[in-house]
């Protein structure tokens, strides 16, 4: 489904001439202005600079083999610039609105499971061989084929599960949904605030943020959302200088109160010189040595799964998004866009910052209007800018830039009409898709369960023939994904 443009904003003419620029980027022809892309730009970006501060506190708070642990300040610079080089490479070679970076889930995989059976550079390798392989199964035309053979309404339930996913992470970041201690083993996992009530100030910064927001975008204002997260901003620094709430964690104690992530004041020093000195620090042979070849190629199937699945699920809910899907449920130059991809990957492992993939926060920046890679060109030029001025970014709170993810999961959630529910062949596996990502907070998991039950349901039918011959071994492979627990008991 395609997101309209605001009421105000002019369409653009296709009658006018156009640059070799807007020829090369398709803007005109996708329907799409220069100001929209620039808006979407920084809707991705403001949505997703919490990369910078997140991805390094989750790599930094582990430990290798050999008791070390890699560099803050060198994590944040190595994590800004290579988003920036990879959602630019997306943009120019994909031509397709999908940022990049460090990817969640991947980053705790490779620090709290990887590293602690081998050194950093040895983890990072396998993370570079990782990508080198996806890169291959591209080039070879797999992973398209694969991408390809998913059927059209299993890739709309993907989409709205991500909706979904998107919702309850920004519910979640900005305390509005909380986990619910369970002492007795008696209570719900989640509840509303803090013991079921809304009592503090950043809580009622994103409740106002986001209902700001709704409003705009009702009304069909230009730049909703973007500005829905600016203002947020700019309430959340008033608020900490007069009511001085301070962070969620301070000195190793909890304040539920606090502000997650980051604390919206000033810097003292906007400006900070970027330590690169983790680029390159990689071992592509190490890991075999030290950790035995079974467990190299667990770990190796394991991220090798997330990221593959992960991005095929990313780019057609970013591609439903801004209408940009074909009747297969394809974008637009497919294959250079896992390809780009699945250089992120590996390029995420040179830079020691784990394997950078698509991000579906991206789908914030096609609600404000991105259609094209300019989109990326924004966004990546002010992940570049963010290895100097990452004091500045990490003024905005997650309580502001979660107001972007749950209006983005409402626009995603539209498109569950699309999807025919009186077949349960297809409805019963496109719930289960839907619902398993939020429910076990992982793109994965839920297009893994979703392919496997579909599978099975047409072969219980006798309907063996309707299945791609692709999706067999596809649903093998996510039937060992799920069971590599036990497997791995079974082995070591």
């Amino acid at each position: 489904m395609a997101v309209a443009p605001p009421e105000n904003d002019t369409p653009p003419d296709p009658n006018r001439p156009v640059s070799q620029f807007d020829r090369y980027f398709e803007v005109t022809a996708r329907g799409s202005t220069m100001s929209r892309e620039v808006r979407g730009g920084l809707a991705t970006f403001f949505t997703m600079a919490y990369i910078v501060v997140l991805n390094p506190l989750i790599l930094g708070s582990a430990v290798d083999a050999d008791g070390k642990t890699l560099p803050i300040p060198a994590i944040a610079a190595a994590t800004a610039l290579i988003a920036g080089l990879m959602t630019i490479l997306m943009g120019v070679v994909g031509r397709f609105p999908l940022a990049l970076a460090a990817g969640l889930g991947i980053n705790a995989l490779v620090a709290y499971e990887i590293a602690p059976e081998m050194t950093w550079a040895d983890a990072m390798g396998l993370v570079f061989i990782e990508g080198v392989i996806i890169a291959i199964l591209v080039l070879t035309g797999l992973r398209t084929a694969v991408f390809r053979s998913v059927p059209t309404q299993m890739k709309t339930a993907i989409g709205v599960g991500i909706g979904l996913f998107l919702t309850i992470i920004g519910l979640v970041d900005a305390g509005f949904v909380r986990r619910v201690p369970d002492v007795a083993n008696t209570t719900v996992p989640v509840g509303l605030g803090i013991g079921g009530r809304l009592v503090s100030w950043p809580t009622l910064v994103f409740v106002l943020g986001l209902l700001l927001t709704l409003v705009l975008v009702v009304r069909r204002v230009r730049g909703a959302i973007l500005l829905g997260i600016l203002v947020s901003t700019v309430v959340a620094m008033v608020v900490e200088a007069i009511g001085n709430v301070g962070p969620s964690i301070v000195n190793g104690v909890p304040n539920p109160k606090g502000w997650s992530l980051n604390v919206p004041t000033l810097p003292a020093n906007p400006l900070d010189v970027p330590d690169l000195s983790l680029l390159g620090k990689f071992n592509v042979l190490g890991s075999w040595e030290k950790a035995g070849w079974l467990v190299v190629l667990m770990f190796i199937f394991t991220l090798l799964i997330t990221d593959f699945f992960d991005t095929m699920g990313t780019m057609v809910a970013v591609g439903r998004e801004g209408g940009l899907l074909d009747e297969e449920g394809t974008p637009p130059r497919a294959k250079e866009i896992l390809l780009v991809d699945s250089i992120g990957a590996a390029a995420g492992g040179a830079g020691s910052v784990s394997s950078n993939t698509s991000f579906v926060e991206s789908a914030a920046g096609v609600a404000e209007g991105a259609r094209t890679g300019v989109a990326n060109l924004v966004t990546g030029g002010l992940f570049l800018l963010a290895m100097f001025l990452a004091p500045l970014v990490v003024i905005v709170p997650f309580e502001a830039a979660s107001v972007a993810l749950v209006v983005v999961g409402f626009l995603m959630m539209t498109a569950v009409r699309d999807i025919d529910w009186s077949d349960y062949e297809i409805a019963i596996p496109a719930f289960l898709t839907i619902v398993l990502m939020p429910f076990t907070y992982s793109i994965s998991n839920g297009i893994g369960a979703g392919l496997i039950v579909y599978v099975v349901v047409k072969m219980a039918k006798g309907k063996f023939r309707e299945v791609h011959p692709l999706l067999y071994g596809v649903a093998v492979l996510f039937v060992v994904y799920f069971l590599r627990g036990p497997l791995e008991a079974l082995l070591f």
